[in-house]
């Protein structure tokens, strides 16, 4: 694995802990982090009284490049993977699911969207 490679998975790593603590600070649970499936990958998983809040974490140089970041593709992809991981999870019985994205640019607080697609 290459070091700019290396590099960027750490760097993955902190943004998704950033954005973890400022979920757990809002008063989400957290219930799952960086969840790999056969179709796809979910960053987090979190929930807050009767919502169940798939999350997608973007971190880029600056805002417009991060707005950017979702295409429809890569949203097909986060609903196949967390429809999959969804079935077998307990906690998302009786809940109402949401598709959010935690926008992160350096230096900055990360950007919450809420219901950032439907299903």
């Amino acid at each position: 694995m290459s070091r700019d490679r290396r590099r960027a998975i750490r760097s993955g790593r902190w943004v998704e802990l950033l954005c973890v603590g400022v979920l757990r600070l809002k008063g989400y649970r957290i219930l799952l982090r960086d969840c790999r499936t056969p179709v796809g990958e979910v960053d987090i998983v979190a929930r807050r009284g009767h919502t169940l809040a798939v999350t997608e974490v973007k971190a880029r140089a600056s805002r417009a490049a991060v707005a950017d970041a979702l295409g429809s593709r890569q949203r097909q992809r986060i609903t196949r993977a967390a429809e999959y991981l969804l079935a077998t999870l307990p906690a998302a019985e009786n809940t109402d699911i949401r598709f959010d994205v935690m926008l992160v640019v350096p230096w900055r607080l990360p950007i919450h969207i809420m219901n950032a697609w439907g299903q």
